[in-house]
């Protein structure tokens, strides 16, 4: 029986004024997404007319999620609504699950127009919890502030949406699925496909794999302990670290996704990812790692505990890039580093003689560095390196890279750590966190200070701290001015650069989920001396976090006695 064209309709709506995606995309708490009638619709729709209607006649978008609640519900949705306004083909991960790497890595592969991720990153899943929607363009990178600009614009006038609300498809099976639509010439067509495949195939081709599964399953056999946060990498750790490089199936634990990541914050650092600091404290495992709800952050922990700070990681990594074949074929071309991440892969560079960029946080940035042949390899302190293999952060990636090299140096991560401090010298470097303040509080504390550093006379102050006395050399709003095609982000956050180096960063973070504000404070001192670089950060920085404390007033202006989160 031949069944009949799917309707489109058009929706009547009302504009929502807080719909301007930030760093990390739109996030929400679930409810606002869930609860408000056409919350999710108006934003899709936002989402959608912002890409030229010539562009978006029967184009490819690439959709997935970190499986988080309301992902299902919200991915029907998209599916329904991009049929209706004129997408041609959508290609969807299996059960509606896709890292962020891998969307990054498909849309290249593809030649999509970009893609929707369906994530909130480290920040807690579940009913309760936060939910965002995430627009990666063309180059498979984040959204760049014009495209940013032009959603907000559409949200703010929306009085209308278009959706095929009769649209039914079957996530839990893989291949094509194809729709008659009322009006349109062409079918819709719909790809389930596998989550795993199309990623995994791009890193057979960057890392020695024979090399890391002789490793992992040789006779010096390295143990290791990897927790997945029941996010989506249970299925990539399963199928490339277990399946393919030959770890055992015991090395990977959290590894089936849940909804509310089994009621943890899905954030690998040492606050929420015990039990992996637990499992490599006890010293039976000489290499554990954790990432996030996507994919696209991570950590690495040597035998008996030893943390490797994510500045050191990337700094790391780009000194023993030989190790990598992918690094050997391609050469480097230059690093980048958010402001606010340590320098110490600056010092890389210099030794490599290499440019180093230095940039706002948020990844989008990096991408235009990559596509224009001057990066890479880049890194965020908030758990994030990657290269130019894709246009994201890519925690799976990084931990590959972390065996390359040591698979080809034979030592263990503190080894190769602290040879790489002996070398270099040691960044110490930590992260306050204040989460959750109020809103108007933070705007005006933030604004004093930077008048305050902002004074003439601060450029010559000294602070005294017990026996040391740091002296400001430069105090400033961070301003970048892109070297390709020379658009400029301001209010970038604050920093004070002392005359031996050290530093204090102030800056607003927007990866929060809409319930209330967040400052982070940043903390670095140098250490050339190799007997001092096994000193306790907490110690080494203490006198840099009292002038910090004492110059931002924070905790009197904020009614807090500490940070949420130090890492």
């Amino acid at each position: 029986m031949e069944t009949s064209p799917i309707p489109v309709v058009t929706a009547q709506t009302a504009p929502f004024e807080d719909q301007r995606p930030g760093t990390n995309g739109l996030r929400r708490k679930t409810a606002v997404f869930e609860g408000k009638k056409n919350y999710l619709q108006n934003y899709i729709q936002s989402l959608l007319s912002s890409i030229d209607l010539r562009d978006r006649q029967g184009c490819t978008m690439v959709v997935g999620s970190d499986g988080r609640y309301f992902s299902r519900a919200a991915i029907e949705v998209i599916v329904q609504m991009a049929a209706a306004n004129g997408i041609g083909r959508l290609v969807i991960g299996l059960n509606g699950l896709l890292s962020t790497p891998a969307v990054s890595c498909i849309i290249r592969k593809i030649k999509a127009i970009g893609g929707i991720i369906l994530t909130a990153s480290h920040n807690p899943g579940g009913p309760g919890g936060d939910f965002g929607i995430k627009f990666n363009v063309a180059n498979g990178g984040p959204s760049t502030d014009t495209v940013m600009e032009r959603i907000s614009q559409v949200s703010r006038t929306l009085e209308e949406y278009a959706i095929c609300p009769d649209l039914r498809i079957d996530l839990s099976r893989v291949g094509r699925q194809e729709f008659d639509l009322e009006n349109k010439f062409k079918p819709f067509r719909v790809e389930i496909v596998d989550s795993v495949e199309v990623y995994l195939q791009m890193l057979r081709n960057i890392f020695d794999f024979s090399a890391i599964k002789s490793l992992l399953t040789g006779p010096d056999q390295l143990k290791i302990h990897i927790d997945a946060m029941n996010g989506v990498m249970g299925p990539y750790v399963r199928r490339i670290l277990c399946d393919e490089l030959g770890a055992p199936a015991n090395s990977a634990v959290n590894c089936v996704p849940l909804e509310d990541f089994g009621g943890r914050p899905p954030e690998p650092n040492l606050t929420y990812a015990t039990s992996l600091v637990d499992a490599m404290k006890g010293g039976e495992f000489g290499f554990g790692a954790a990432f996030d709800a996507d994919g696209d952050r991570y950590m690495i922990l040597g035998e008996n505990g030893f943390f490797v700070n994510p500045s050191d990681s990337v700094a790391v990594i780009a000194a023993n890039l030989s190790n990598i074949p992918y690094f050997r074929q391609h050469g480097a071309r230059g690093f980048a580093r958010s402001m606010a991440t340590s320098a110490a892969l600056d010092r890389v560079a210099k030794a490599m003689k290499l440019a180093l960029y230095e940039t706002p946080t948020g990844w989008r940035y990096f991408g235009n560095l990559m596509d224009s042949g001057r990066c890479s390899l880049c890194g965020e302190e908030s758990f994030g390196t990657g290269s130019d293999h894709i246009r994201e952060k890519d925690g799976l990636w990084s931990v590959l890279a972390w065996l390359s090299i040591t698979a080809a140096r034979k030592q263990g991560v503190e080894q190769i750590v602290r040879e790489h401090w002996a070398r270099f010298g040691r960044n110490y470097f930590c992260r306050f966190d204040y989460e959750g303040l109020d809103p108007r509080a933070t705007f005006y504390l933030m604004r004093d200070l930077e008048t305050v550093i902002s004074d003439k006379a601060f450029s010559s102050q000294k602070f005294a701290v017990g026996d040391h006395v740091y002296s400001v050399e430069k105090a400033e709003n961070f301003e970048y001015i892109d070297p390709v095609d020379g658009t400029v982000a301001r209010n970038q956050g604050l920093r004070i650069i002392f005359t031996d180096s050290s530093r204090l960063v102030f800056r607003m973070s927007g990866s929060g989920g809409g319930t209330g504000a967040t400052i982070r404070i940043y903390a670095e001192s140098f250490e050339r001396d190799p007997e001092r670089h096994s000193r306790e950060t907490q110690v080494v920085l203490g006198p840099l976090i009292a002038i910090a404390l004492k110059i931002s007033n924070i905790h009197e202006r904020t009614g807090r006695r500490g940070p949420n989160i130090i890492t």
